[in-house]
């Protein structure tokens, strides 16, 4: 099941790699969140006070919440309504995984929109290659 999650991913997002590819990021070092760091603390239940948003194609880290992916819009508006009357310090971290987040079709529309929002706390989870090789691979915890 994770791998056909994976394959659909990549064929979803393969569409808008190229033109994500020519522009750069909008985070800085300090607002991308390693792997191991996220998944510990899910392990640890430490995520009360922290929103995990899968704004790809599935949610696969646990405890994340399925916005759909961010380059529709109508998954962008989905994305502003969840989040509109959170607290602007909550701790964000957003994901997608369809491919390497900084090349991702996703990723720069969610985290522009929260910072656009006034997010203050927004972060990208690093996901270099894909959700399957830097994730599901090192057998953190999912939402299967």
């Amino acid at each position: 099941m994770k791998k056909i999650m994976f394959l659909l991913a990549m064929m979803m997002c393969f569409s808008g790699f190229l033109k994500a590819q020519t522009k750069s990021v909008p985070w800085s070092a300090d607002q991308v969140m390693a792997p191991d760091i996220l998944a510990a603390k899910i392990i640890k239940k430490q995520t009360k006070n922290i929103l995990i948003l899968s704004v790809g194609p599935s949610a696969v880290v646990k405890g994340s919440v399925d916005m759909g992916m961010a380059n529709d819009p109508q998954n962008l508006e989905k994305l502003r309504d969840y989040v509109k009357k959170l607290d602007k310090n909550k701790e964000i971290v957003v994901y997608c995984g369809c491919c390497p987040y900084d090349r991702c079709p996703n990723i720069r529309p969610a985290f522009n929109v929260l910072v656009e929002m006034g997010f203050k706390n927004v972060k990208i989870l690093d996901i270099p290659k894909n959700v399957k090789t830097n994730w599901i691979d090192h057998d953190y915890p999912t939402n299967d």
